[in-house]
């Protein structure tokens, strides 16, 4: 067997490099809706930081739902695009979970932790987007 290689952490099963950041930002926040997190907000940290592109920010209403949310993230990213999390911290707590696709990061927060730590004030250069669910606009 041979030793990885620094690229190869960017690189899905199939050999591909890592997905488009907005065919990946697509499909992570059909997943989001599909469980009906809260307040999604995308924020567009290029030329903020070197760490990532995006970070997807949401919150669930419960432990379960938090679960829910991640694990909605994480199959429909393996399913769609054949992407796996290169870090993933915050499982066993669900208070926040991170979802680390490398130029995506997804937080997924209980409500009280989201306020505290308000990545949305601390990133307040980027630009944000927040994503409606259209369920919700069409009734």
């Amino acid at each position: 067997m041979t030793e990885p290689t620094a690229t190869d952490q960017f690189t899905t099963k199939s050999g591909k490099k890592t997905a488009d950041s907005a065919i990946l930002i697509n499909t992570i926040t059909e997943a989001l809706l599909d469980k009906k997190a809260k307040d999604i907000a995308v924020l567009d940290v290029r030329g903020l930081t070197t760490l990532t592109d995006y970070f997807i920010v949401c919150h669930g209403t419960s432990d379960t739902q938090i679960g829910a949310l991640a694990s909605s993230v994480s199959v429909k990213t393996k399913e769609v695009l054949g992407e796996a999390e290169w870090k993933k911290e915050g499982l066993d707590t669900r208070r926040w979970i991170i979802l680390d696709y490398v130029n995506v990061v997804v937080h997924i927060f209980n409500k009280e932790k989201r306020e505290y730590y308000g990545i949305e004030r601390m990133w307040n250069d980027a630009k944000i987007t927040r994503i409606e669910d259209p369920e919700i606009e069409n009734s």
